[in-house]
């Protein structure tokens, strides 16, 4: 058996899922030590204007406004 293991998991609902791969290693009756690595958000280069410009936050219900419509409100 392999002394340590080096993998990326999510959690859900407090449990984190082994990739089955690894499962086939791993015995119940084996004792682990657990260290989480919360992997840090991906922080936009080009700002947060740009970011969103790019992927739009869906609103339900907006009416999208072409440059001659903002100045007839």
């Amino acid at each position: 058996m392999v002394n340590s293991l080096e993998f990326k998991a999510k959690v859900k609902q407090g449990i984190i899922y082994i990739p089955v791969e690894y499962q086939q290693e791993l015995l119940e009756e084996d004792e682990f030590t657990v260290i989480l690595l919360k992997q840090p958000k991906r922080i936009s280069q080009t700002g947060i204007i740009a970011e969103l410009t790019e992927n739009p936050i869906p609103v339900k219900d907006i009416r999208q406004l072409k440059r001659d419509d903002i100045y007839q409100l």
